[in-house]
């Protein structure tokens, strides 16, 4: 009986790589149909929330604006007898006229906290973008601080026209943007409570 013949030097053996094709890397296949792999998803994109924030800052800017076109300084309008008017009123300190008469520079004070805060927002919405309601009370915040900050850099005063009163009681006038960073606000402690209500999950 012939003895077999010893395969050559060089030649693949049965478990060895036909020569001419790469051994696989390890790479995800390409899915049904052809086609490159699909990258893996990445966090929610954050231009929603700065379109939010875009949009009360336009919204304000735009009601400012047209109550500045209508009415004279201190004049009212009365839409709900004995609870609500339209008026036109400035203020060149902070919330409830805190520093409006220290002389000017208050509005430099106010306009550097209003740009640190803003882009500390910015960064923030960069790093919640999974959490939803946070992000969006971050886009009123960022809107309405953005808002004011048009004020006080363009006129070196922030223009309020939302008056609440009853009787002899006067709640400070307010505007869109002042609005807007209150709802962010109570939105933001909303979530933060609703957060630590969650049950943890049991450690293993």
């Amino acid at each position: 009986m012939p003895e077999p013949t010893p395969p050559l030097r060089g030649a693949p053996g049965p478990g060895d790589q036909a020569p001419g094709r790469p051994k696989p890397s390890g790479a995800r296949p390409a899915p049904h149909g052809g086609g490159a792999a699909q990258p893996l998803r990445g966090a929610p994109p954050v231009w929603p929330y700065l379109a939010i924030a875009a949009v009360v800052v336009a919204l304000d800017q735009w009601s400012k604006l047209a109550i500045e076109g209508r009415f004279a300084f201190g004049e009212r309008l009365n839409l709900i007898p004995g609870w609500f008017d339209l008026t036109l009123a400035y203020n060149t300190g902070a919330a409830f006229s805190f520093l409006a008469g220290a002389g000017g520079w208050q509005r430099w004070l106010f306009s550097g906290i209003a740009v640190a805060a803003s882009l500390f927002i910015v960064w923030l919405l960069f790093r919640s973008r999974g959490e939803r309601s946070l992000s969006i009370a971050l886009a009123f915040i960022l809107g309405g601080a953005i808002g004011n900050l048009i004020d006080r850099i363009a006129a070196g005063k922030v223009t309020d026209f939302l008056l609440f009163y009853r009787a002899d009681w006067y709640f400070p006038a307010f505007n869109l943007a002042d609005a807007a960073l209150t709802f962010g606000a109570i939105l933001m402690i909303g979530d933060e409570l609703l957060r630590l209500r969650r049950p943890r999950p049991a450690a293993r």
